[in-house]
């Protein structure tokens, strides 16, 4: 039984660090995709601002000009941050509190059912994957393959050589 539990173990063991080793390709390809996908809803926005500062107003959001351009060139500039994996947390954190406004001021009913017996509307809805993409990469980071972590590599680096 003990030589049955150590081979279960060492297979088990053999899962785990393969799953964790795809964790950086598989938070490179949800940045870059979904990056782009937000840099190109705010450039939609940008040149479409008459039509967004209508749909902000139509909402009562207060200031609708200036927040009209202010989220759209968020959603740009921030959206190609998050493919580059430059500024990532910060910019995943920017995007959460982004998306979550869009549900309370756009999609309140969908949001209304996130804790009900049937939340597929507030997955369906335009904000999720958004969102959703924020939350990764706001807890899990922007993985190895990222400016970030390439900045912040040198910096250690830096650091160990005025170490000594």
């Amino acid at each position: 039984m003990s030589r049955l539990m150590n081979r279960v173990r060492n297979l088990h063991d053999l899962f785990v660090r393969i799953a964790s080793n795809l964790k950086s390709p598989f938070l490179v390809l949800i940045r870059v995709y979904w990056g782009w996908q937000f840099a190109q809803t705010g450039w939609g926005k940008l040149h479409n601002l008459p039509h967004v500062i209508d749909f902000f107003t139509s909402l009562g959001l207060p200031a609708p000009g200036p927040t009209a351009v202010f989220i759209s060139v968020f959603e740009f500039v921030g959206g190609i941050l998050l493919a580059l994996g430059l500024l990532s947390r910060i910019t995943a954190l920017g995007i959460v509190i982004d998306m979550t406004v869009a549900y309370i001021t756009a999609d309140r009913e969908a949001l209304a059912t996130v804790f009900s017996t049937d939340p597929s509307k507030f997955a369906a809805a335009d904000p999720f994957i958004f969102w959703a993409v924020g939350l990764v990469v706001l807890i899990f980071g922007p993985g190895k393959f990222a400016l970030d972590t390439l900045l912040t590599g040198k910096r250690r680096d830096d650091r160990d050589k005025t170490a000594f």
